[in-house]
């Protein structure tokens, strides 16, 4: 089984950072993928960003990068979400998932969930 747990979450002034951490505690091969999601109110959960569980590979929407980066703290066992110059739209419930695929991006591809973070953005 895996669980994951997000942190870092809060409130900021648009412009501003935060970083995002996702703390995974896994068996050996059960996750091959950590991404990123989020969901505003009255809205579908959206693909962020993903990462490989050994950090070899990312991928961001087909938007692309962004703002948001996507690493991993191989030492810390976490995978972190550098969000930068945010704004009010930014404002969600920020999602860890689990994987055993290779970086894909649909919800339904992300058998692990954590129970997210808050992060608010204020004009």
């Amino acid at each position: 089984q895996a669980q994951l747990v997000e942190s870092g979450g809060g409130l900021v002034q648009a412009g501003g950072s935060l970083r995002l951490s996702c703390a995974a505690s896994i068996r050996a091969f059960v996750i091959s993928t950590v991404a990123w999601f989020r969901q505003a109110p009255g809205k579908e959960r959206e693909f962020v960003a993903a990462i490989t569980w050994h950090g070899a590979s990312t991928r961001y929407p087909d938007s692309g990068k962004g703002r948001f980066t996507i690493s991993r703290d191989n030492a810390k066992n976490t995978v972190n979400l550098q969000m930068d110059s945010l704004k009010p739209e930014d404002t969600a419930i920020y999602y860890c998932a689990g994987s055993t695929g290779v970086v894909p991006v649909s919800v339904d591809s992300y058998k692990y969930w954590g129970q997210g973070t808050q992060v608010t953005v204020s004009s």
